[in-house]
């Protein structure tokens, strides 16, 4: 059984710094990727990373934020810096098992003076 949980959010100022940590257990994963979301808006890719290291970003975290993983321990993390107001979002940890999606419970990160 799948089971991503993710830790680390809360309230920062602009121009700070966040890490977000995520636990997965269930499987072997190939890919783990962090989403975000804000009410009223889909669910956005933020990054991934895959098994050997290879990292991809969305242009608006690309240079801020950067993922990085654990294979021994299942984590992946994300930590991200200069962060903006509009970097406010309920953050996901996201995956792909045998072609069933699964996902975290979400961890708000929230970006305010």
């Amino acid at each position: 059984q799948v089971q991503l949980v993710e830790s680390g959010g809360g309230l920062v100022q602009p121009g700070g710094s966040l890490r977000l940590s995520c636990a997965a257990s269930g499987s072997i994963f190939s890919f783990l990727s962090w989403y975000r979301q804000t009410p009223g808006k889909q669910r956005a890719w933020v990054a991934t990373i895959g098994s050997g290291g290879s990292t991809s970003y969305a242009d608006s975290v690309k240079g801020r934020f950067t993922i990085s993983r654990d294979n021994a321990k299942n984590m992946v993390n994300l930590q991200m810096n200069s962060l903006k107001p509009e970097d406010t979002a309920v953050y996901y940890c996201h995956t792909v098992v045998g072609g069933t999606l699964h996902w975290g419970q979400g961890t708000q990160v929230t970006v305010s003076s």
